[in-house]
């Protein structure tokens, strides 16, 4: 008894008067019932019974037994983890907003190009079947979008159909009508985008002289507004150049290169 009574005082802090008139077995004990949320309340005042009370203290045992031992830290720990999920929180709204904005950008950025490539489609098909109907007078050619509803990943087909033909495909065509049909394209192309200089490799090579008059015509109009570089063995194209270099090689085997003059051009 005087080892329990020691033991009270200095685990519990509770002297024997108080434990024997607050705890003692004249008074009534709470029952206990576990809420939904978890939480333990007490209930009614029941009489006290040894019997039931060992009952309740061995089944309190072994709860307290299943919970482990306990962690001196668990509340800083509680607290820095707490800490953390805050900071993690505020980092996730962050990245959030920051998604947004970028969306908010690409969209923008996407739409914006779009226009743009509405805007030198719509140029480019116009001209192509202008440059189209000069060079096959009397044909059709035109440009079409294999997906219209989705501008961003469309492609484009071109369909030409010389006079006199009822075919579409390129594949179909001469190499003659099949060169023509890219100048074509090309020209349109230099007509919605003006560049500063073009370089054309040949590009009358296969043609008859009738369509090289009409190409040689579309050449005419683009160096009005830039100036053009011309690889060529067409003595027709070489007549309205305003000069002409060229290749050759000397007795020697060594190459040179030899240049003439035809008319001053219009800026001199």
């Amino acid at each position: 008894m005087e080892a329990l009574e020691t033991k009270a005082v200095e685990e519990l802090g509770v002297d024997v008067t108080t434990l024997v008139n607050e705890y003692g077995p004249q008074n009534d004990v709470p029952t206990f019932i576990e809420t939904e949320e978890g939480e333990i309340v007490a209930t009614e005042l029941v009489p006290y019974r040894r019997d039931q009370q060992e009952k309740r203290l061995a089944a309190t045992e072994r709860s307290l037994t299943l919970l482990g031992k306990i962690n001196p830290l668990a509340l800083e720990e509680y607290t820095a983890l707490e800490e953390r999920l805050k900071f993690l929180a505020e980092q996730l709204e962050d990245l959030k907003n920051t998604k947004k904005d970028l969306l908010d950008i690409v969209k923008e950025v996407d739409d914006r190009v779009q226009s743009i490539f509405m805007e030198a489609y719509l140029e480019t098909e116009k001209h192509f079947k202008e440059i189209f109907g000069r060079l096959f007078p009397g044909g059709e050619g035109r440009l079409i979008l294999t997906d219209p509803d989705n501008p961003l990943t469309t492609g484009v087909d071109v369909e030409a159909r010389p006079p006199g033909k009822r075919v579409k495909r390129l594949s179909l065509l001469s190499g003659g009508e099949k060169s023509l049909t890219a100048v074509a394209m090309l020209v349109a192309i230099f007509k919605s985008r003006p560049s500063p200089f073009y370089v054309l490799d040949e590009v009358e090579a296969a043609l008859d002289d009738v369509n090289l008059g009409r190409l040689l015509g579309i050449l005419e109009e683009l160096r009005e507004s830039s100036p053009l570089i011309v690889i060529t063995h067409q003595k027709r194209t070489m007549e309205i150049a305003d000069a002409l270099y060229g290749v050759t090689m000397r007795g020697d085997g060594v190459t040179e290169v030899i240049s003439q003059r035809l008319r001053e051009s219009a800026d001199a």
